[in-house]
């Protein structure tokens, strides 16, 4: 099939590389990567990752970004107050 294909510039510097390190076309560079992305995409969706219970959580996470933002403007003041 006879298509045109639009790179980004460091696409093309990836295929290009490819060709220079292997001696091949273009063509043969940029099928040899497509191949190489869509396989690893493949192999890695078939593994899984164990699912562990960590217990009940020992404060309410529905807050846990304003906790978060308490933490930091505690630590500001604080540093503020040392004079850092």
């Amino acid at each position: 099939m006879r298509t045109t294909v639009t790179l980004d510039p460091d696409s093309e510097a990836l295929v290009r590389r490819l060709m220079a390190e292997h001696g091949i076309s273009f063509k043969r560079a940029l099928n040899d990567a497509i191949r190489g992305g869509m396989s690893a995409t493949a192999s890695r969706s078939k593994r899984s990752t164990r699912v562990r219970h960590m217990g009940e959580p020992t404060f309410d996470l529905d807050r846990a970004l304003s906790l978060s933002g308490n933490l930091e403007d505690e630590e500001v003041i604080r540093k503020m107050r040392m004079g850092k």
